[in-house]
């Protein structure tokens, strides 16, 4: 019989929470304590449910809260132990996560200092408890304030976004202010506490596999409890349907730690493959210890699947550099995802549903990679095992974002906690691919001058970039200790002895778009790099959003506004939109068509993205762009940034545009124009030819037989033309189609002849009709194009309830769908619409509502 006060039990307190301001007026009055509405929290959630503080997602509100991060607060909690629990060997309390700098009493004694948001402390606490009431009292010290006076003794550093002093801080550095976040410093208990009894528990379960190239499974299982005692283990090995695959039973164990191997021939497991190329089975290991008499101390069940990964770096055939691309289970994947920020400014106020939504709007717009960025937090375990349910591959950061981070020795002990727990806890996803090391990091270096790469051996503390101590010697050893999981120095980062920019290696944030030397759009082919983590466009978000943080003032809904300002925090933001505007529509200036032309740009952008670059996918050996990771895909408040999906989960058009570009089969063109001089002598003596070039991906692991059906229209005449061919898509892999003078184009031998507005459409077809992949080609900039009046269009909208038919007698560009009222979730946006090919999209809550469309040139500009 199994003795239960030996069992190993937690007990979460959730209940019976309080706070208060301390020292303070404004939050709560003197000795005044506020329940807590909910537990983990923090005090802002709280203050806002308690309608002490206006909600900062509001107008100019984010100012008013300001002195919430710069005050000290805390939490209380009184709860009973029974004789039962007091009677255990060992009683811990345990805090997941406390918000930053904390100061915990239990039963008015100090047990616990905290100063890092990302660690986990165990305290014994058994001499302190006593039956009945138990009082715990976590006082939490402005993080703001507490980081001031760390910079003003340890030093000032640079850095992008933020206040300089969050450098000293290990706390989610985005509650600083980032150029798409807001200034809410958050501060409290931010994770769960417990209760813990128990004789002996797991300190550590390592559970590893290793694939070999044949696909054959090695597995280990190693444990260790906190008491070096001796006893018996089993471990169970069970699949998804809950059947015992292996049971490892009986096996002894001494000084409280035991390893167990067993091994798998090819077939025997189900290997965990990304989405679109094979299943996510996912396994669950049991391991159950016992004392020497029998007693059980503990049980621990973790989920895991078993693949092989490898982040390849070798010479491609045909140009400089060496490819940067992972593979999984010897095949290799083009990653087309995205980068991910914190969800939320208030972290506690995520569910798992919310999480669930967000990474089921990735997967279904064809993604398969998410980049968890370095400025946030180490993701909740449940975006991790959604990732490895839905087949994402995750790009792990180590938290340090944009800065010249200091390293002093009592802050790097702090990054060993973080790293050692943090590795721990995610190692056994199958989702997670890399560690990366930093965000920027060493970008901002370059920038300084302070990096010197053709040093590779120094302690690097004492140079200008201490840091690479961090980097190059702190994470790695961890990361090699404790996984299998391939460390990379940062992002971006090419090789040892490269800078960043490079784009024959590496990964590489390619920001000449936007930022930098702001390069068009239609120059991304030319920009591209081995594997892009990082490039985006801005675009407002749905009108209604923007209303939602208008918050009914009529005289600030306008594009310049000053609420709209401050729901934009990218610097120079209204220069680079109107200059990426201006250079390529024809645009108005009034709230609701500026969110259209800026929507309807950042889906062009992104879109023309991902179409270059999966054409640089061109079979082993030469995968010359092997990812491409959009900056971002959401927002962690209501505002105008990169994201392609704004705060409340709304697809802005671009989201929509990348789907249609990563679908397994696409096609794609480029129209370019070729001028040729006549002789060497004469700058005024040339011809210009109009090429065009056509390509298909498929991301398929078979070859696919298709007809490309090619159709030119001019904008302005009856005139079209047509052709058709046979071709064959070669597997995991794009393949050129044609390549020649664009139909219906003239040879022009004068700079001011304007040339014909010819639209080509181009589809791939299977053989049952079905059409695979469809891109329509407009002459750019859109801007000099006369559009025809909509009375000549022949426009049909038709709709039976649930989705909506479109047609038209002339090509039609950058159709946006909407109603008036609650928002209708639409499964295609920002199209291009051709005569003979009519297109469906489903409208899930149309409810037989009037559709309204826009398009370019519909006479609201």
């Amino acid at each position: 019989m199994v003795s239960t006060a030996t069992m190993s039990t937690m007990r979460s307190l959730t209940q019976n929470w309080s706070f208060t301001q301390v020292g303070g007026e404004q939050g709560t009055k003197h000795d005044e304590w506020l329940a807590a509405s909910q537990f983990p929290t923090t005090v802002h959630v709280e203050l806002l449910k308690a309608k002490r503080i206006p909600d900062p997602f509001l107008g100019l509100n984010e100012w008013d809260v300001q002195w919430v991060g710069e005050s000290d607060w805390a939490f209380k909690n009184t709860f009973e132990v029974s004789p039962k629990e007091l009677a255990a060997t060992n009683i811990d309390l345990v805090f997941d996560g406390l918000d930053t700098f904390a100061s915990v009493e239990f039963n008015g004694y100090k047990i616990l200092d905290t100063e890092n948001q990302f660690i986990a402390h165990r305290v014994p606490v058994k001499q302190y408890l006593k039956q009945g009431a138990n009082e715990l009292v976590i006082t939490f010290s402005s993080a703001f304030l507490k980081g001031r006076k760390l910079e003003k003794a340890s030093g000032k550093f640079h850095l992008w976004n933020g206040d300089s002093s969050r450098l000293h801080v290990r706390k989610a550095q985005y509650n600083y202010g980032w150029d798409w976040g807001p200034v809410l410093m958050t501060i409290g208990p931010w994770k769960p506490v417990s209760l813990h009894t128990y004789n002996a528990h797991f300190t550590d379960l390592d559970v590893r596999s290793q694939v070999s190239e044949a696909l054959d499974v090695k597995v280990t299982v190693d444990f260790t409890l906190s008491e070096k005692t001796s006893g018996l283990a089993s471990i169970v090995l069970r699949s998804a349907q809950g059947y015992a695959i292996h049971t490892e039973n009986d096996l002894q164990f001494e000084s409280g730690s035991a390893r167990a191997e067993f091994h798998f021939s090819i077939g025997e497991l189900e290997l965990w493959y990304p989405v679109g190329y094979g299943k996510q089975p996912l396994y669950t290991v049991e391991v159950t210890v016992s004392d020497t008499q029998g007693n059980t101390l503990d049980m621990k069940t973790q989920k895991v699947s078993f693949r092989r990964v490898r982040v390849v770096q070798e010479p491609l055939v045909d140009q400089e550099g060496l490819t940067f691309l992972f593979e999984v289970n010897n095949v290799r994947i083009f990653c087309g995802g995205s980068n991910w920020i914190p969800a939320d400014s208030f972290l506690t106020t995520l569910t798992p549903e919310r999480y669930r939504a967000w990474l089921q709007l990735l997967v279904d717009g064809n993604q398969n990679m998410i980049r968890v960025w370095g400025g946030g937090i180490y993701e909740y375990d449940v975006f991790y095992d959604i990732c490895d349910e839905l087949g994402i591959l995750v790009w792990q950061d180590f938290m340090f974002g944009c800065g010249q981070y200091p390293a002093y020795d009592s802050f790097l002990k702090l990054i060993e906690v973080e790293a050692e727990q943090n590795v721990k806890r995610l190692r056994h996803h199958p989702s997670i691919v890399i560690f990366a090391g930093n965000n920027e990091d060493y970008q901002l270096a370059e920038s300084l001058n302070i990096v010197d790469y053709s040093d590779e051996t120094s302690d690097f503390r004492e140079t200008k970039f201490p840091a690479r101590y961090i980097y190059e010697r702190t994470l790695p050893s961890i990361v090699k200790k404790l996984c299998d999981i391939y460390y990379h120095r940062g992002s971006p980062y090419s090789t040892p002895g490269t800078v960043t920019t490079d784009k024959t290696l590496g990964d590489l944030h390619q920001w000449n778009v936007w930022h930098g030397s702001q390069e068009p759009w239609h120059n991304w082919d030319i920009l591209a790099g081995r594997f892009v983590s990082e490039f985006g466009m801005e675009g407002y978000p749905n009108i209604r959003t923007v209303d939602y943080w208008l918050a009914g003032d009529a005289s600030e809904r306008y594009p310049q506004s000053r609420i709209n300002n401050n729901h934009n925090k990218a610097d120079g933001f209204e220069r680079r939109l109107e200059l990426y505007l201006v250079e390529n529509f024809k645009h108005a200036f009034d709230m609701d068509s500026y969110v259209y032309y800026t929507q309807v740009m950042q889906a062009e952008t992104l879109a023309a993205a991902y179409r270059l670059w999966r054409r640089n996918w061109r079979g082993k050996g030469r995968e010359h762009t092997a990812g491409a990771l959009v900056w971002q895909i959401n927002d962690c408040w209501p505002t105008a940034s990169w994201a392609i999906v704004d705060y409340f989960l709304r697809p802005k058009p671009a989201y929509f545009t990348i789907s249609r570009e990563l679908r397994p089969y696409t096609v794609g063109m480029t129209r370019k124009e070729k001028k040729i001089f006549a002789n060497d002598l004469s700058a005024a003596k040339f011809t210009i030819a109009t090429i065009l070039e056509v390509w298909g991906t498929n991301s398929t692991l078979s070859e696919k037989t298709a007809k490309l059906e090619v159709t030119c229209f001019d904008l302005h005449s009856s005139w079209t033309a047509q052709f058709s061919k046979d071709v064959l898509l070669a597997p995991n892999s794009s393949t050129e189609l044609y390549s020649g003078d664009l139909p219906g184009q003239p040879v022009r031998t004068k700079q001011s002849e304007v040339p014909r507005v010819i639209i080509v459409s181009a589809r791939l077809i299977d053989a049952s009709g079905t059409v695979l992949g469809r891109y329509s080609n407009w002459p750019e900039p859109f801007k000099f194009i006369k559009f025809p009046p909509i009375k000549d269009l022949g426009l049909a909208v038709s709709s039976d309830g649930d989705s909506v038919m479109l047609s038209t007698q002339k090509p039609i560009k950058g159709i946006i769908l909407d109603v008036e009222g609650e928002d209708v979730k639409w499964s295609d946006q920002a199209i291009d619409l051709v005569p003979g090919d009519p297109q469906i999209v489903e409208a899930v809550g149309l409810k037989g509502r009037e559709v309204k469309i826009r398009f370019l040139g519909d006479g609201t500009a």
